[in-house]
């Protein structure tokens, strides 16, 4: 429930931190092993910034907490424009193409897979419970800031790997490539989805990223109609096109709490068994 609009720069962060393994550090060796090394170098580079933002930060709420995030973003950009070993201004080049659409589809997988999990431990519970009323979880003996700075340092850890899958997608990265932009973009994402829903952050990324191309015979006019419609989903699907809906298989256990399932019958509860 903590309102991020940073996430281009841990996504900076990681596409660097990879990418500096893989194309620096292991120049001439190729495997399979340096591009994971790479990966995960990303992603702890990107959870030590989240937790160094997440200290002083995570005290606030709203809309500074936002703008403290946003902050961040345009302050990694600024400084990695600053540093010449990794191409200033101009960017990283030749960076190994080890990423394909296999191994996205892989980590995307593995992410649902590892959030799914987290949500229905205890952990995934007192995030929740924070999500929906701070104080009262405050006052059920939940350590809300310890559980406020886990979930930042998680999302900041998937936003570093992220970064590096698309640093090893594309073989060029610069600053300008993670401006507020991207993080505008992914906000846009996991509410036109569905907000506290894993199907819905799916739904709506894959929709939105098809959409603009499936436009794209309406010339200059597509970002407008693109506009509209995002207007149109806010207003009639304030909820998100998938709501809190999860697909089966995103499902862990205690089917009666999903009350409308997406695909299948209603699960009856225990108290509707015969």
């Amino acid at each position: 429930g903590q309102f991020c609009i940073g996430h281009a720069g841990f996504m900076s962060l990681g596409a660097y931190g990879a990418a500096v393994v893989t194309s620096m550090l292991f120049k001439n060796t190729d495997s399979v092993f340096v591009f994971l090394l790479g990966l995960a170098a990303g992603g702890f580079v990107a959870m030590a910034a989240g937790m160094l933002i997440g200290l002083p930060s995570l005290k606030l709420k709203g809309d500074y907490l936002a703008i403290v995030t946003l902050a961040f973003g345009e302050i990694v950009r600024a400084l990695l424009r600053l540093v010449k070993p990794i191409g200033g201004a101009r960017g990283m080049i030749g960076i190994p193409g080890y990423a394909n659409l296999g191994w996205i589809l892989f980590f995307m997988a593995l992410t649902l897979f590892l959030l799914r999990n987290l949500i229905h431990s205890p952990f995934g519970r007192a995030f929740i419970a924070i999500r929906d009323n701070e104080v009262a979880a405050d006052a059920m003996g939940i350590n809300t800031t310890k559980y406020k700075m886990t979930s930042f340092c998680v999302a900041a850890f998937i936003a570093g790997v992220a970064g590096g899958l698309y640093a090893h997608v594309i073989s060029f990265i610069q600053p300008d490539n993670f401006s507020f932009t991207k993080s505008a973009d992914f906000l846009v994402y996991l509410y036109a989805g569905g907000s506290g829903s894993l199907t819905g952050s799916v739904v709506g990324a894959t929709l939105l990223t098809i959409l603009p191309e499936f436009l794209r015979f309406l010339a200059d006019w597509r970002l407008a109609v693109y506009a509209v419609i995002l207007v149109l989903v806010m207003l009639y699907r304030s909820e998100g096109l998938c709501g809190g809906l999860e697909l089966p298989f995103m499902r862990i256990r205690r089917p009666e709490l999903y009350e409308e399932p997406l695909f299948g019958k209603k699960t009856k509860g225990k108290g509707e068994q015969a």
